[in-house]
């Protein structure tokens, strides 16, 4: 096999525009690309910084309802600021950071509903 890595998810939104300054103004992402792709959709691609993948935000596929996407796992250095920042960026993270046996984590949603998990490095 030649499959190297996964390359771009696709991510349900209700307004794309709305998402891209999300993902790029509240999570710190980059915008990889935006381009028409026909006279109503846009083709916008997210990335974090360094990052192999990235996410476009898509309206086109049926059985995507906006905010039908659970349990994206998104990696943090240091959990604790980053769910600092975004609390501090109005980004509600309800339970706050837990702790499991894998690992701490914090769930969050994007402004279509999306939950996002945010996952640190186990307690030392």
């Amino acid at each position: 096999m030649t499959i190297t890595h996964i390359d771009v998810v696709s991510l349900p939104v209700g307004d794309p525009e709305r998402a891209r300054d999300f993902y790029v103004g509240t999570l710190g992402f980059e915008l990889v690309r935006q381009t028409p792709m026909g006279p109503a959709q846009q083709w916008i691609q997210v990335a974090p910084p360094g990052g192999h993948t990235s996410i476009t935000l898509v309206t086109w596929f049926d059985t995507m309802p906006a905010g039908s996407l659970q349990g994206l796992v998104l990696r943090a250095d240091d959990i604790d600021a980053e769910v600092a920042a975004l609390t501090g960026k109005g980004v509600a993270i309800p339970e706050g950071v837990q702790d499991a046996p894998w690992g701490r984590y914090a769930v969050f949603a994007d402004p279509d509903g999306n939950r996002l998990v945010l996952q640190g490095a186990p307690r030392a």
